[in-house]
């Protein structure tokens, strides 16, 4: 994988006067700044694409039109155009005749939409993020030591990195999943002093209860029943190094207590033992808890907030860093097996939900994803090949999962009716489209999808005057990737 590249900025597009209406779903960037958007799945790579003030930015087929050109057959020659309108980003379909998908919803005709909380735009087989601030985004996405970084991550990191030159403390908090032993390791190798000592990672919430005390501080032979030897603990075997706890607000308060002496001073002292002891251990703290609340609840300690509460670096969830998400499922195909690929539908989906478990969640869900697409003899993985409860919200209340609710693209039938009525026919047209896009032009496989025989499928898109061809990947086995 290599870095985003920029793209240079379009010509002039022809002033349209449409209606205007506002998109509610999603998430977007708000702070002010310079509008435009980014290209995140495309066969031609990965880009940013700023708008003109005044002229906006069409998509299309036809180069002279002074559009970002896209060489597929299901755009049309002018096919939608992105605007700044009083202020807010706007998209608007220009009469294409395969349609323009705002999270999965396909736009009408000559209708410009507000995108103030849009995450995805689908143009043919292209995604496109909506950002109201490009340059909070213009740092790309870059794989590092095997960590796809996207600008938001990267930014996190870099304070860290500046953090680890004065601090030997570092609280880093954070949803489930977001990353947070990484930060911990990048605030380890950060400090010159320290790079070359042991990382210890701690997960507080998995020591058992009672055990805490003797996992962390060590004990001397003989303290307890069964202690036949010394036992090191935590804090000594991360001497010269950095220790990490995780989810520290899991930790008894009387250890609290404990482990703000040690933060204090630098000494630790032994159980069973009466000498305490020097210790060089730099600390990162990690939770994904709201420690003034646990503070306030009387289960974490004032005294040790007031000493580990500054520096925070807080990581942003997965569902506020999407342009690495298509990175993220192309690192666990190329690790699934050879051969495998994304559809467009699979990176659309997954820029859509939630995705409560941030980063661990979408990785183990796109592996199952690749192992039913293997199943099933197919080497392109799709949006139907995730599990029907992937990156949903456990529960409605559920804190740490607060994110937007999953908006469902419209892939596959919903009800299609057989009879196959003119009217019923145009108001499905777009289900039929998506089931052609899904299966790439494929008839068989597209009447499969749709539970009818391939002869009335046929009379279908005839009557409607839909050409499967438009829907079949350009020749040479071009990649939906950057």
């Amino acid at each position: 994988m290599e870095r985003l590249h920029h793209h240079a900025a379009v010509g002039p597009v022809d002033e349209t006067r449409t209606q205007t209406e506002t998109i509610e779903v999603g998430d977007a960037e708000t702070r002010g700044g310079a509008p435009g958007v980014v290209l995140v799945w495309s066969p031609q790579g990965a880009c940013h694409l700023p708008l003109a003030v005044h002229d906006g930015l069409v998509l299309g087929r036809e180069p002279s039109s002074g559009c970002f050109v896209i060489h597929e057959r299901r755009v049309s020659r002018r096919h939608c155009v992105f605007k700044v309108v009083d202020g807010a980003l706007t998209i608007e379909d220009l009469g294409s005749r395969n349609g323009t998908y705002v999270d999965g919803r396909r736009l009408a005709r000559r209708r410009r939409v507000e995108l103030a909380r849009a995450r995805v735009v689908r143009c043919g087989s292209y995604l496109f993020l909506p950002a109201r601030e490009l340059s909070s985004q213009l740092d790309g996405v870059e794989l590092e030591d095997g960590v796809v970084v996207g600008a938001k991550l990267r930014r996190a990191w870099d304070s860290i990195s500046r953090t680890a030159e004065f601090s030997r403390t570092l609280l880093v908090t954070g949803e489930s999943g977001s990353g947070k032993e990484l930060a911990a390791r990048r605030f380890h190798q950060a400090c010159v002093a320290t790079r070359a000592g042991p990382f210890i990672p701690v997960n507080c919430a998995a020591i058992p209860s009672g055990l805490a005390e003797r996992l962390l501080f060590g004990a001397r032979k003989g303290t307890f029943t069964g202690a036949s030897e010394h036992a090191q603990g935590y804090i000594a075997a991360a001497d010269g190094g950095t220790l990490l706890l995780d989810e520290i607000g899991e930790l008894e308060l009387e250890v609290q207590g404990k482990l703000l002496r040690v933060f204090e001073t630098g000494q630790l002292l032994t159980l069973g033992s009466t000498r305490e002891r020097r210790v060089d251990v730099r600390v990162c703290l990690a939770t994904h808890r709201d420690l003034r609340e646990q503070v306030s609840a009387g289960k974490f300690r004032k005294d040790l907030f007031y000493r580990v509460a500054r520096p925070t670096v807080h990581l942003p969830a997965l569902r506020d860093r999407l342009e690495e998400v298509p990175w993220l499922i192309e690192q666990v195909l190329e690790g699934a097996g050879p051969g495998l690929r994304a559809q467009t539908s699979l990176v659309e989906r997954c820029l859509l939900l939630p995705w409560p478990g941030n980063v661990r969640e979408l990785l183990t869900e796109v592996q199952t994803a690749a192992r039913n697409a293997r199943r099933e003899g197919r080497e392109e993985v799709c949006a139907t090949d995730l599990e029907d409860d992937a990156g949903r919200e456990l529960s409605p209340t559920r804190p740490e999962a607060s994110g937007p609710p999953a908006v469902e693209p419209t892939y596959g039938p919903s009800g299609m009716s057989t009879t196959g009525a003119p009217d019923e026919l145009e108001a499905r047209r777009a289900e039929l489209e998506d089931a052609l896009m899904e299966a790439r032009g494929n008839i068989s496989a597209t009447a499969r999808a749709l539970g009818v025989h391939r002869t009335q499928l046929r009379r279908w898109l005839a009557r409607l005057e839909i050409d499967p061809s438009d829907f079949r990947p350009p020749s040479g086995g071009s990649r939906g990737q950057r």
